[in-house]
């Protein structure tokens, strides 16, 4: 008897020592760093902050994410070439950040006079054949795509009202990086490239009379509406996503079920921004016309103006390399299936 309780007792410390090792290498074993350039409290920082708690929930710690907010490590710009290069390890920041290094990156961050809602982008992405060309553009600098997330069309802020196209005339504005300064420089507009966290200053200093930063409550957020009286609502002449990309090799090191983890913590991250956005952005549209800020929404002959002008520039892209090319036409076989064109 002696010696069955002996063996019992050395079985239940067998198996309890080894509970105690799989539960201290489990815990916390993998590290990300993601950076974003959305602040905090903006909607798609408080967004950003839930993809990062449900990720690390959904891994019952495993997985723990240094997120970084309001491209607090290196500018927005440089986010995607910091976690290739390992002082990061995932940009959540916008593709067309990059078109520098490629033009094929506008083609996925933003189709700009093409789509209307971010779940249409995710749509291509993932049933319209978007995801292997994407992945083929991604491998290529070491960065594996996870997938997009956005909040829906963008609203322009303005010292002055920009109710139809032919207000955009000699209006000097900062503009992202890629191809919306040609479209906008098409239809008379003096875009300024700059990074996203200038915007405040660069329009409270004069440096520039309006922006296109982000959408209404966003911009917001960011204070624009202290300073610019006129603002486009709804938006439709840009309908970002921004990605999130991950160091290939950082990618490769994670079990395959936190990959999935990150995967779907990402989709339901898409979809609250895009639901919670619907209802953000109206109730800043109440509160900015009782405020006194004029509100416009462009007629539909000034968006079919905007979406020719749009279409003519995707073709001189498409033309600048093959990958960019066969996204062009990807995006438009796709519209064209659903819809939009």
């Amino acid at each position: 008897m002696k010696a069955l309780t002996k063996t019992f007792r050395t079985i239940v410390l067998a198996v309890t020592t080894s509970a105690c090792v799989v539960g201290t290498a489990s815990a916390a074993d993998f590290t990300l760093r993601i950076q974003t350039h959305h602040a905090p409290g903006s909607l798609p920082g408080r967004v950003f902050t839930q993809f990062v708690d449900d990720v690390e929930t959904m891994s019952a710690g495993r997985l723990t994410i240094n997120a970084f907010t309001s491209s607090a490590v290196v500018k927005a710009n440089e986010t995607f070439e910091a976690a290739k290069n390992g002082l990061l390890d995932g940009d959540m920041t916008n593709p067309t950040y990059i078109t520098g290094k490629n033009p094929a990156f506008q083609f996925i961050g933003d189709v700009m006079g093409g789509y209307e809602r971010p779940d249409q982008i995710q749509g291509w992405l993932a049933v319209g054949g978007g995801k292997a060309i994407a992945d083929e553009l991604y491998s290529s600098y070491g960065m594996h795509l996870v997938g997009l997330w956005g909040q829906g069309p963008e609203s322009l802020s303005s010292m002055r009202e920009i109710g139809t196209v032919a207000d955009l005339h000699d209006w000097k504005f900062r503009s992202p990086p890629g191809m919306e300064s040609e479209i906008f420089i098409k239809l008379g507009a003096k875009p300024v490239v700059m990074d996203f966290g200038e915007v405040f200053s660069a329009m409270n200093t004069g440096v520039v009379d309006g922006a296109d930063a982000s959408t209404l409550n966003t911009n917001q957020s960011l204070g624009l509406y202290d300073v610019a009286k006129y603002a486009t609502y709804p938006g439709w002449h840009s309908m970002p996503a921004d990605h999130l990309a991950i160091n290939q090799k950082k990618w490769d090191s994670l079990p395959k079920d936190i990959q999935r983890i990150i995967e779907v913590a990402l989709k339901k991250a898409a979809a609250d921004l895009q639901q919670n956005s619907v209802v953000e952005n109206a109730k800043t549209a109440d509160t900015l016309r009782k405020a006194g800020i004029t509100l416009s929404n462009w007629s539909e002959e000034d968006k079919k103006t905007f979406r020719s002008a749009a279409q003519s520039v995707w073709e001189g892209w498409a033309k600048k390399n093959d990958i960019t090319g066969r996204l062009v036409e990807s995006h438009i076989s796709y519209m064209k299936k659903v819809g939009l064109l």
